[in-house]
Parts: structure tokens; sequence; C-alpha cells
């Protein structure tokens, strides 16, 4: 992850709500996946994308208001340019990247 990209992070009850809000988060701006968290069996599920600052924000927008037409958005947020020790706590190498 370049310096000047930041993170966006959705939490949202229910996976179908995940899978909403994400799908607009990745339609919206240029963002990309790097975790998913899901807690309790998918019934709380967190997603997080990188991109530029305004593309991450932008994402998140879009992912927040698809997530909470089908489910309850918790929290979201975003992280300007991260101190790269987060980063570790974030990536996760088991999402597939074209």
């Amino acid at each position: 992850m370049r310096l000047e990209q930041s993170v966006a992070l959705l939490e949202v009850q229910a996976l179908v709500a995940a899978i909403a809000g994400l799908d607009a988060m990745l339609k919206a701006a240029s963002v990309r996946l790097i975790h998913i968290e899901r807690r309790l069996g998918g019934r709380l599920v967190t997603v997080v994308v990188d991109g530029e600052l305004s593309a991450v924000a932008a994402a998140l927008e879009a992912g927040r208001e698809a997530a909470s037409k089908v489910g309850k958005v918790k929290l979201s947020g975003v992280i300007a340019r991260p101190h790269p020790e987060i980063l570790k706590f974030l990536h996760t190498d088991d999402i597939d990247t074209p």
C-alpha cells in the first residue's frame, strides 16, 4: 500500500448487508477489498477497502447507503494514511485479487 492511500471500514449486521455494501463500495470508486472479518457466524461482518482518500470516502458512503437498505449498519469510518503497523493487522492473505 502506498503511503497516500487510506482505508474505509464498514461493519454491518448480517452477511447479506455486507455483500450489498461491499458491492456498492467496489462499484462506486476505485477501491480494493483488503480484509473481511466475520463474527457471530456471519451475523456481524466488517469489510475493509483501500484506495485514495477521496475514493474510500465515496465508496464508504455508497456502501453505507446500500447496506442500510437490506440490514443494519453498526459502524463505519475512514482512516486516512494509516500507520504501517495498522496495515499489518488489516491485510488478509486469503483474499484473491485479480
